[in-house]
């Protein structure tokens, strides 16, 4: 079992070893990660402080950047799980927060969308061979959830941050699918810019739920 957690990963055309450091810019590009926290910190402090579920996405945006640091540095089976941990919890956390705060579902409701959304993440994380998009088939419910809950509440804060994100994100993925293919031209690859666009993306969504918060929209909805 530990030597199944241990196996080295070679996913991104920057490693061309297995030391630590073979993807210096992969590994440190995750820095945008914290600066996009400590922006999305500075906005809560000031607009929307006591409010826990924003908190705790913040906080979960931290652990992203740290998780993939660890990841394009130890390049393991066993980092990569602490790399897909965090933003899983990210991309589901907000969906949650989004049905509830937003669109105003009942738990049940809220929580039964939720599990479906999860399963078909999985499953198209799951059965689609990686080298169908370079892994990123996953990631596609997310954008179709930023997509239609931004078209939803196209009018309000929230829902333009979440269109503006469904953008960036679009950018982001290609850099995503686009890096193995494009080693031999350029043999640094693209996926540092999956990184800093992420980030841009992460921010963009939590600063979109924080300037709502100021402006309930409760009343509008129903």
């Amino acid at each position: 079992m530990h030597e199944m957690w241990s196996t080295p990963i070679d996913l991104y055309c920057e490693r061309l070893t297995p030391s630590f450091w073979a993807e210096p810019v992969n590994a440190l590009s995750n820095i945008a990660f914290l600066l996009a926290a400590w922006a999305a910190f500075r906005s809560w402090r000031k607009d929307a402080g006591g409010d826990i579920p924003i908190l705790a996405l913040i906080l979960v945006v931290v652990v992203v950047g740290f998780g993939s640091f660890a990841f394009h540095t130890l390049a393991t089976r066993g980092a990569m799980l602490l790399d897909i941990t965090p933003i899983g919890i990210f991309i589901y956390g907000y969906f949650l927060l989004a049905l509830r705060r937003f669109l105003l579902l009942s738990w049940p409701t809220a929580l039964t969308l939720l599990i479906g959304f999860f399963a078909l993440s999985l499953a198209l994380a799951s059965l689609v061979p990686r080298e169908v998009l370079n892994g990123s088939s996953g990631y596609f419910p997310a954008l179709a959830a930023l997509i239609t809950l931004g078209w939803m509440l196209r009018g309000h804060r929230a829902g333009q941050a979440m269109l503006v994100a469904a953008g960036l994100f679009v950018v982001s993925l290609i850099f995503r699918i686009v890096d193995l293919d494009i080693c031999a031209a350029w043999p640094l690859g693209t996926h540092f810019l999956w990184h800093l666009f992420n980030a841009a993306v992460l921010y963009t969504v939590l600063r979109g739920a924080i300037a709502e918060r100021q402006r309930p929209f409760s009343q509008e909805l129903r």
